[in-house]
């Protein structure tokens, strides 16, 4: 396929002779053939030519649930990648939570060769442990060589310190990835908002932050032990950037999340009781906030996530003690980090983490493999329950403004342009 994008402002601060400059970029199946001022197109050539077209490497999503195997009805790969595409993400990191739980290696390949044919590339975690159940390190190894780039169970602590010292110590042996989610469970109790004010106001049971920032502490201590390297995904709290940030200045090889709904809203969205703001971690203060931004702008937080996580009607639809935690959100990512960030930094952040998972990063360079998100970097516009695509509605971001629009992406030689 030999594809023009024409007059196109590139966002590329590893290459300071394109970076912000309008050019035209020539693809020919898949390869990026020519850049320059001007190019004319030749027969058998599409043309993707937009006003205000912007465009940058493909886009990296690091936390993303769908529901194939075993919960489709939730969200399918296939619609879940579209989503993914729609939204400008060229990849995503998939999550473990399905049925089975992806802890051999043949469930790692089941799950990347139903995602082989899409636009969006599919990168899936394996689990930690044996059905996630926190108690056997699962085939680490063995999924790590059918595909799986980190180890994760999905919103589990890793409450025994020992396992967690044994899968660090092993997987230096294949330099594998491992994941500790923040959250001390014995701490936080039957508590399903943060413990504050608000809580307090409401009558709901609170998560502390305490709960959250002891099991980072054990965490690192544990990493400083073993070496290895370790992810803690979905950090909320002021009191977790601070510890991240001293472990970094220690050189302990770390990287950590933060999920998009806590650099946006605080709990006192919670007022009216709308389980679609029932996340975990917790909406938290305004404090917390301030901190995550701020650990977003200096590196302290590698990446931001959406946490996209497609939930059944019914199960948001109940009493708020009984709802289930997540909202989707691929589709807003980009607008509403427009509206926190500048577009260069949005950007930036929407490109990072490749090399964390053993990725190749995209280049913008004659004779490498073309791997783009097209958007435009000012449209005003919102996402609706209408107009969707995602499978399940569960999303907190419906009706908010959003600057700046996905027109498409472009990868494997394959294209998607809304």
């Amino acid at each position: 396929m030999n594809i023009l994008i024409k007059s196109a402002k590139i966002f590329d601060k590893s290459n300071k002779d394109i970076h912000l400059k309008t050019k035209d970029i020539l693809v020919l199946n898949g390869v990026i053939s020519k850049i320059a001022d001007t190019i004319t197109p030749e027969k058998n050539t599409s043309v993707i030519s937009k006003k205000n077209l912007c465009i940058s490497i493909g886009w990296l999503d690091t936390s993303v649930s769908f529901g194939e195997p075993g919960f489709e009805e939730r969200e399918t790969i296939a619609n879940g990648l579209k989503t993914a595409a729609k939204g400008g993400f060229t990849d995503i990191i998939l999550n473990t939570n399905t049925n089975p739980i992806p802890y051999t290696s043949s469930t790692i390949a089941f799950i990347k060769n139903k995602a082989s044919q899409e636009t969006t590339s599919l990168h899936p975690l394996g689990a930690l442990t044996v059905n996630s159940e926190t108690v056997d390190l699962a085939e680490l190894y063995d999924m790590k060589n059918a595909g799986a780039v980190g180890f994760s169970d999905y919103k589990k602590a890793t409450s025994n310190s020992n396992l967690l010292k044994i899968a660090l110590q092993y997987a230096q042996n294949f330099n594998g990835l491992i994941y500790s989610f923040p959250l001390d469970t014995k701490i936080a109790g039957k508590g399903i908002v943060n413990e504050g004010d608000v809580s307090t106001s409401l009558g709901l049971k609170g998560i502390p932050a305490l709960a959250e920032e002891l099991q980072v502490a054990r965490d690192l201590f544990i990493l400083e032990y073993t070496g290895g390297k370790l992810h803690i995904p979905t950090i909320s709290t002021a009191g977790s950037v601070k510890l991240i940030s001293d472990a970094k200045k220690k050189g302990l090889d770390v990287s950590c999340s933060v999920a998009l709904y806590n650099l946006l809203y605080t709990d006192s969205k919670l007022t009216e009781f709308d389980t679609t703001y029932k996340v975990l971690p917790p909406l938290r203060t305004k404090k917390d906030k301030t901190a995550l931004i701020n650990a977003v702008k200096n590196g302290t937080i590698d990446f931001v996530t959406t946490d996209h996580t497609p939930l059944d009607i019914e199960q948001k639809k109940i009493e708020f003690d009984n709802a289930a935690y997540g909202t989707i959100g691929l589709e807003s990512s980009f607008g509403l980090l427009n509206t926190i960030f500048d577009t260069e930094t949005t950007v930036e952040i929407l490109t990072k983490g490749r090399e964390r998972y053993g990725l190749q990063k995209p280049e913008i360079k004659e004779g490498k493999t073309a791997c783009f998100t097209l958007f435009d970097e000012d449209t005003q516009h919102f996402i609706s329950k209408n107009t969707s695509i995602s499978t399940a509605k569960n999303c907190m971001f419906f009706e908010e403004k959003l600057k700046g629009q996905v027109f498409g992406i472009l990868n494997k030689d394959r294209v998607k342009i809304l």
